[in-house]
């Protein structure tokens, strides 16, 4: 029997530790700024057959997953600059599940998110390194979950991101 709930969540869902230190908050942008050397390696060389593997029934393609994460790091990387720049200001959700049928994501070629992911991880992760006690501590809202969500809370939750679609590729290579 396929034990669905493992599938979708490999890795675990993210749990916030009870406190965000400087090691911790380092560590998870060591995982952002390396997120897109290690997509790479697991996509480099599939053919386009493969790119269409899935790594659960229902689940996203590859393809999907690579240009998923390109989307949804573009918005966290949004997210970060609007919290720093604007007081606790209330971001724009997305509908993420649409925008992975869209044309760019299902015809594309993932060279192109591949690059987004590399420009972007590594500007991210120059900003966030830069950041003060203070400003991980900026905030801004998220309407869809009802919540304020700190910078420190939101680097570890887009660095566990990144894993867990990782994962969700590895599976699909070996379904």
């Amino acid at each position: 029997m396929i034990d669905i709930e493992k599938l979708r969540y490999p890795i675990g869902k993210y749990v916030a530790p009870a406190a965000f230190t400087t090691d911790v908050i380092a560590g998870w942008i060591e995982d952002i700024a390396t997120l897109p050397k290690h997509i790479k390696t697991e996509v480099e060389g599939l053919t386009a057959d493969e790119l269409q593997q899935t790594y659960r029934p229902g689940g996203w393609t590859i393809q999907q997953l690579v240009h998923h994460c390109a989307d949804s790091h573009m918005n966290a990387f949004i997210r970060f600059k609007l919290a720093l720049t604007e007081d606790n200001p209330t971001i724009k959700p997305y509908m993420e599940t649409i925008w992975a049928e869209l044309p760019d994501t299902l015809e594309l070629p993932i060279n192109a998110s591949l690059l987004i992911l590399e420009g972007m991880h590594a500007r991210m992760a120059i900003l966030l390194k830069s950041l003060t006690p203070e400003q991980l501590q900026r905030t801004f809202v998220h309407p869809e979950h009802n919540r304020t969500q700190s910078i420190a809370f939101t680097i570890g939750s887009y660095a566990w991101h990144g894993k867990h679609h990782l994962a969700h590729i590895m599976l699909a290579k070996n379904a």
